[in-house]
């Protein structure tokens, strides 16, 4: 499931940069004018105006296939299994359980000592 993902999610990165990619080759409703007045467009691959027909559709196609993919990740992301608890009980278990260290005996103290030791006790 995990590999159909990947593909699916790939199809819709590239569908997605190719439709930018057209959208900012395409010329504007106001660009024939420009055509019909020489500015070079008459003179391109496709002619006048099979530039205009072969993006326009080429980019309708890429739509389509974005629209295809968007729906199928979203559907393949809702039918994950879903677990119960919080995020946080899966990091705790997923951790060591690690044994305090040892704390050593301390040394007897005598009375005379008492004294330096309440003077770092903040009030």
């Amino acid at each position: 499931m995990e590999y159909l993902f990947s593909t699916i999610l790939l199809v819709h990165i590239l569908a997605a940069v190719a439709v930018i990619g057209l959208v900012l080759v395409q010329h504007g409703k106001g660009a024939d004018m420009g055509a019909a007045f020489g500015s070079g467009a008459s003179g391109s691959l496709f002619g006048a105006t099979g530039s205009a027909n072969f993006l326009s559709r080429t980019t309708s196609v890429l739509a389509a296939v974005f629209f295809v993919t968007s729906l199928s990740l979203a559907y393949i992301a809702s039918n994950k299994p879903k677990t119960t608890g919080s995020v946080m009980q899966d990091a705790v278990k997923s951790q060591a359980v690690s044994q305090p260290a040892a704390v050593p005996a301390e040394k007897s103290e005598s009375p005379a000592d008492t004294g330096s030791k309440t003077k770092d006790i903040p009030k």
